[in-house]
């Protein structure tokens, strides 16, 4: 020691206040070097860390009234109940953050359990797993071990009542609440807390002191480090057995370990990733459904007689086609579609059909299973009786603090807060103009994209088509890809901007209607952002499969966009193409850039939040400032995963009929998409807090509406935009040759218009000059009585377009309502194993209240059985005597 501290020390010794001080001092800097940076616990190494807070001084004027604030606060934790240890910013990595750990005790715990219905396990289940199938051997090699997918047995649960604590299996009381529950507990106690009045009003809530900056963050702790497991007397590290088990990619195969991920993140989280795992299993089925209709286009190919006529030089390349736009566009030959025709063989041809019927009952199979197996987890993870519990439990602090009048709850029989309708109108009226205004915004985008295709659309045509446009050239890059391809490209960035900006106000107009409770804050900003989405990400493949092409008119008389600009016509082949280009780059787009957002940015932020705080390397970086400088899941975290995966769902369900891999590809992204999800909670966020749910919610009713409207979309898919019901009708009504029936189809489908009945606007400039011309549509020649009308066959493929339409959505709904109804809700065995825990929970507490009642009276079982006959006659003889 130099002479300095001695002297120094010889100072502070000098009264025994100093004295005090110095071994306290002394004390703690032992234990703070003993502790290990992993360590879990307060520095006495005995009392678990349920919750940590941090904060910082702020210099700026308002820095006393948030010193004021913590401190009022944290007094009413400890009053409460709570345990507090604050961590000084002298021993913090970054020299400038203050922490403030929470310990619950056992009295604290027992208390809220029993306020929050929390159950508990009584008695070990003696009902067997039904886990030994013949298809469990067979899919042995996507299993997990025993241990990790089933980290406990199964028991008889009761609401934990801490008058009844002999009733509940407690072997450690410092482990018979899982970390899950105690930091919910603690949770509830923070959300709920005061720290002063302002305005008159009471404030309360650690949420409020989240916004104001008081603290900068609240979050529960992981177990340990992701990457080993915990030495004793730590726990143990479910954070390590999850990485291991189902965070890593190589895994990708492999089950996920539900049980685990609801013991550790909450049964909220565990319901997320169960229906996200359900629904990648069942699209393995329909992506090899898919894919086999895929293949079957792929070697039909070159068999595809319409794709033979319209690539051969004595067919196609004699049809002269009339010009795709006024004055700069040519006259252009059939043959130079060749490929793309061959190309939209892949997802044009008779397997289409039945690949969209096939869908239609896929997914009412998918949404009634899916039913079956939530109703399953309802069961094992005790949530069969949680709606009443939500309804009771989840008011929200900030719909508290916000009202000023009481209403008596017609349930509860208690006065609670209450928002008269009146106060609420403004907002609601804001948030539905809002919601209008960007969903016409997003219509509007489609129109200027539209404009962006019709104004580039002749650009395209004069470089691609030029003078080669009259050769026999088999060009793959039409003038209607190659706009509908740039198009698309252009289409989908817009999304991505409106996206960013809409969530923004979506978020802020929620907030404004003050929701009564979490559940009700989470339907309204699901309503805002679903129809938002639905119409940001859907209205471009909405317009191209019911809208181009279809108003277009004929030469001579063609629409017009605001009078400038010709309306788009599809490929001679139809528009299905077009439609499976658009899908494709933004379906594909989007998932992308959604595991990129979703891996690369927590990745680059915790790394860049570590080196700004990584600067005093002697100092212990503890577990909690480990954690803090993680990223924060928030309260949204989960919404923004449901809605990527229902915007998914719709592309797989909705334009399926036009692109038979979309199934194929939603399953290698959700594949990925479950490892880089499991991986970012797992590694790069602080872990949530835990929360109860017995549903996926709102979600279920909006797949169901859109399993619906499936069925209509991909029924007038294939009869309006696919050429799938033209044909048939030429084949049965019109065709000539009888070997052959399709021969002729191609110079069928195109009637003849007369080049000397152009506008003299519309015609080519210095351009090669025909006497007639083709285009795509029926309608009368030139020479006929009815120039340029529609003939019959016109209204026989219309009537026929109409027909199908009408049996397939009977055909697909009848089977939906018959599926439906023969398939339960709740599996049998699920409702014997419900029936036979309330039994058996019933039985338990009955033996244990008279087991209860003859130890207080000091009697034997067969005596105690007189005591109440006894009891019981005198209670009748004094009733009769009344």
């Amino acid at each position: 020691m130099s002479s300095r501290e001695t002297n120094l020390l010889i100072n502070e010794e000098s009264t025994p206040a100093k004295r005090y001080n110095l071994f306290l001092r002394r004390r703690l800097m032992f234990q703070k070097n003993e502790q290990s940076k992993d360590s879990i616990f307060f520095r006495d190494g005995i009392r678990q860390i349920d919750f940590v807070l941090s904060y910082v001084d702020d210099l700026r004027k308002d820095a006393e009234i948030k010193a004021e604030r913590r401190k009022e606060f944290e007094q009413n934790l400890r009053k409460s109940g709570l345990e507090l240890e604050i961590e000084d910013k002298r021993d913090s990595e970054d020299g400038r953050t203050y922490f403030v750990k929470i310990h619950a005790p056992w009295e604290v715990l027992v208390t809220y359990a029993e306020v929050l219905g929390i159950k508990m396990p009584i008695k070990e289940s003696d009902v067997p797993r039904n886990e030994d199938t013949p298809l469990t051997y067979m899919l042995s090699a996507v299993k997990l071990p025993a241990s990790v997918k089933y980290p406990h047995p199964e028991y008889f649960t009761a609401q934990f009542s801490r008058h009844r604590q002999e009733l509940f299996l407690i072997d450690d009381p410092s482990t018979f609440f899982p970390s899950s529950a105690r930091n919910r507990i603690v949770y509830y106690i923070l959300s709920r807390c005061p720290f002063g009045i302002e305005d008159g009003k009471k404030r309360f809530g650690i949420e409020r002191l989240l916004n104001s900056s008081t603290y900068l963050a609240a979050y529960p702790l992981h177990d340990g480090q992701y990457w080993k497991p915990s030495e004793p007397p730590s726990p143990i590290n479910e954070r390590y057995i999850l990485h291991q088990n189902w965070a890593r990619f190589s895994f990708f195969y492999k089950e996920q370990p539900l049980d685990l991920i609801r013991n550790y993140f909450g049964e909220k989280i565990g319901i997320y990733f169960a229906f996200l795992g359900f629904y990648t299993e069942m699209l393995f089925i329909a992506a090899v459904v898919g894919l086999a209709c895929f293949f079957y286009g792929l070697i039909s190919m070159q068999e595809n007689l319409s794709s033979i006529e319209i690539c051969d030089p004595e067919i196609g390349g004699k049809l002269i086609m009339c010009p795709l736009c006024d004055t700069l566009c040519d006259f252009w030959r059939l043959n130079s579609t060749c490929l793309a025709s061959k190309f939209s063989h892949l997802f044009d041809n008779e397997s289409t059909v039945f690949f969209a019927v096939f869908m239609g009952i896929w997914v009412t199979l998918f949404l009634e299973f899916w039913k079956q197996r939530q109703a399953t987890l309802e069961y094992q993870w005790d949530l069969v009786d949680f709606e009443e519990e939500q309804q009771q439990l989840q008011l929200r602090p900030e719909f508290e603090a916000m009202c000023k009048h009481r209403k008596m709850n017609t349930v509860t029989k208690e006065m609670e807060p209450h928002m008269p309708l009146w106060n609420r109108i403004p907002w609601y009226v804001l948030s539905g103009a809002t919601v209008t205004l960007w969903m016409t915004l997003v219509v509007a985008c489609m129109v200027a994209v539209i404009v962006y295709r019709l104004s580039v659309f002749a650009t395209f045509a004069s470089f691609i088509q030029s003078e080669a446009s009259l050769q026999p050239v088999r060009s793959f890059l039409t003038p209607q890809l190659t706009t509908a391809l740039t198009g698309s490209c252009l289409n989908f960035i817009v999304i991505l901007i409106l996206n960013f900006f809409y969530e923004k106000i979506s978020a802020w107009i929620t907030k404004m209607e003050i929701p009564r409770t979490y559940q009700e804050y989470e339907s309204s900003l699901t309503l805002k952002m679903f129809l938002f989405q639905f119409v940001n990400y859907y209205s471009s493949c909405f317009y191209v499969a019911f809208f181009k092409g279809k108003f277009v008119g004929y030469p001579g008389q063609y629409t017009y966009l605001f009078k400038t600009w010709r309306s788009e016509e599809c490929d001679p082949g139809g528009c299905l193409i077009e439609l499976t280009t658009q899908l494709t780059i933004i379906m594909t787009g989007k998932q992308i850039c959604g595991n990129i957002k979703e891996a690369i940015f927590p990745l680059i932020l915790n790394w860049w939040r570590r080196r700004k705080s990584r600067t005093n390397s002697e100092k212990l970086y503890s577990r909690w400032e480990q954690d803090h400088d993680l990223e924060s899941f928030g309260h949204l975290g989960l919404f923004y995963e449901y809605l990527e995966t229902v915007i998914q769902f719709g592309f797989v369900t909705l334009f399926v009929a036009s692109f038979t891999l979309a199934p194929l590809l939603a399953l290698m992204n959700n594949i990925i998409a479950i490892r880089v999800d499991a991986w970012k909670l797992t590694t790069q966020y602080r872990r949530p807090v835990a929360a109860k749910a017995h549903s996926i919610g709102v979600w279920q009713d909006i797949l169901f509406g859109m399993a619906v409207l499936s069925v209509a979309t991909n029924a007038f898919i294939v009869a309006f935009t696919s050429d799938i019901i033209p044909r048939v009708v030429y084949h049965y009504a019109y065709s000539i040759n009888s070997t052959h029936p399709l021969q002729g189809y191609v110079n069928n489908s195109l009637s003849v218009f007369l080049t000397a009945d152009f506008p003299n606007h519309t015609l080519p400039v210095d351009k090669p000059y025909f006497t007639t011309c083709r285009y795509r549509d029926y309608r009368h020649p030139p020479d006929h009585i009815d120039k340029y009308l529609h003939n019959k066959q016109f209204w026989h493929v219309l009537a026929a377009k109409m027909t199908f339409i009408i049996l397939m959505e009977h055909i697909v709904f009848l089977f939906k309502f018959l599926l439906a109804w023969m398939i339960p809700d709740v599996p049998k065995d699920v409702v014997d194993r419900i029936k036979r825990e309330k039994l058996m929970t019933v039985k338990i507490l009955h033996e244990f209240e008279l087991n209860k009642l003859r130890e207080d009276l000091g009697v034997q079982p067969s005596e105690l059985q007189k005591h109440v006959m006894i009891e019981a006659n005198k209670a009748k003889q004094a009733k009769r005597t009344i």
